[in-house]
């Protein structure tokens, strides 16, 4: 039988399940259109779960830019690292619908999320424009940091953890208010008040000031510029002791959850001049090792003056064995690299990520996190609208 003519069905549909699988996500959409076989194949559940334990999918690192004055200059875009592409997003798939005023934006383990302006939180699976607006929060806020997680019931549900942010008292910040941690259970429509956050991170509890890591059934939360350190237990319902993980000539520096380790990644000074540097962190003796360090050529390609303060819109964020640093400030589309942390023998390999495509607006807010997606939204979707 010659190749033009071979017939696909005779390799049978778990084979053909498998090899489809080594694809990267734009090929897998793609290929979902070549015949009624081949999508019936893809569109099932278990090869949704073959591609969520295969080796060869990462999460996707998105970037959303946010314009406060005009809606239509809202931008959407999801980096898929197998394919080293950009896809260009409809931000009706990531932004709340425009009749919902919301105020923070948030990504975290497959959800989007966001406060409102009526103290309550909108959220939604990542592309599938399905909103669900909860009740309102006991302790209003703005700015939190949020953590999406299984319930542990087995069944896969999900509920999400508040931590932080600041409250307004008549435009002015109350700097009084505890801002209790408070848990959200989706089936229920109801919040669960937890123990606060350590007084320690008072002078700075916002997403401005805090970042954080879900690693082992801890809601880990880090000082970027404090350098604190405390973890709240997901099931017990308690903060760690607050510490401080601040490795020598550290200037910033942010917490990121990868595939089997803690990792941190910060900007340091030292006498041969500033470095992007990664450490393991040990969980429970937050001791720390140092693992790679950013090229110098690539992290000058980030920016293009020579200010003294041109490092400080560095950001980090990552995960599986992803780690990205990136420029928020409107420089070049927003270049950004991305290191690999390979699990078998734990070398780093760092490169250049393509620029965003054009056009690219500047914004106000940049948002950035990395997640996971389920097939089935982007098969829902369609080719068209990721611009695969």
């Amino acid at each position: 039988m010659s190749d033009s003519h071979l017939d696909w069905t005779l390799l049978g549909s778990d084979l053909t399940a498998l090899i489809l699988s080594h694809l990267p996500i734009p090929s897998i959409i793609r290929a979902s259109a070549v015949c009624k076989l081949w999508r019936s194949i893809i569109s099932t559940p278990s090869f949704s779960k073959l591609l969520s334990t295969s080796a060869h999918h990462h999460p996707w690192f998105f970037l959303l830019g946010q314009n406060n004055i005009f809606l239509k200059n809202n931008q959407s875009f999801a980096f898929d690292p197998d394919s080293n592409l950009w896809l260009p997003l409809p931000p009706s798939l990531l932004f709340p619908p425009p009749h919902y005023p919301h105020h923070s934006l948030i990504g975290s383990n497959g959800l989007v999320l966001s406060t409102t302006s009526s103290s309550r939180f909108l959220f939604s699976p990542i592309l599938s424009k399905s909103w669900h607006l909860t009740s309102p929060l006991r302790f209003p806020r703005s700015n939190p940091l949020v953590g999406v997680f299984s319930d542990g019931s087995g069944s896969g549900s999900t509920k999400f953890i508040v931590v932080g942010g600041v409250r307004f008292i008549g435009g002015l910040v109350d700097i009084e208010d505890r801002l209790d941690v408070e848990i959200y259970t989706p089936n229920l429509d109801a919040w669960e008040l937890c123990p606060p956050l350590p007084v320690d991170f008072r002078s700075g509890n916002s997403s401005q000031w805090l970042c954080s890591a879900l690693y082992k059934g801890k809601f880990y939360v880090f000082g970027i510029y404090s350098c604190f350190i405390s973890a709240f237990h997901l099931t017990k319902h308690f903060w760690t002791e607050v510490q401080t993980l601040r490795p020598p000539g550290v200037s910033f520096s942010f917490l990121i959850a990868c595939r089997d380790q803690l990792v941190l990644a910060g900007l340091c000074n030292s006498p041969r001049g500033p470095s992007v540097n990664l450490w393991r962190v040990d969980e429970e003796t937050m001791e720390f090792s140092e693992i790679a360090i950013m090229p110098q050529d690539l992290l000058y390609k980030l920016f293009d003056g020579d200010g003294d303060d041109k490092f400080a819109s560095l950001k980090c964020v990552g995960l599986g064995n992803l780690i990205y640093v990136f420029n928020e400030e409107y420089h070049k589309s927003y270049p950004a690299c991305v290191c690999e942390i390979n699990s078998g023998t734990g070398k780093c390999s760092w490169r250049r990520i393509p620029h965003l495509p054009k056009p690219v607006s500047q914004f106000h807010k940049v948002i950035s996190f990395c997640s996971t997606i389920p097939l089935g939204n982007i098969l829902r979707i369609g080719e068209e609208e990721i611009g695969a």
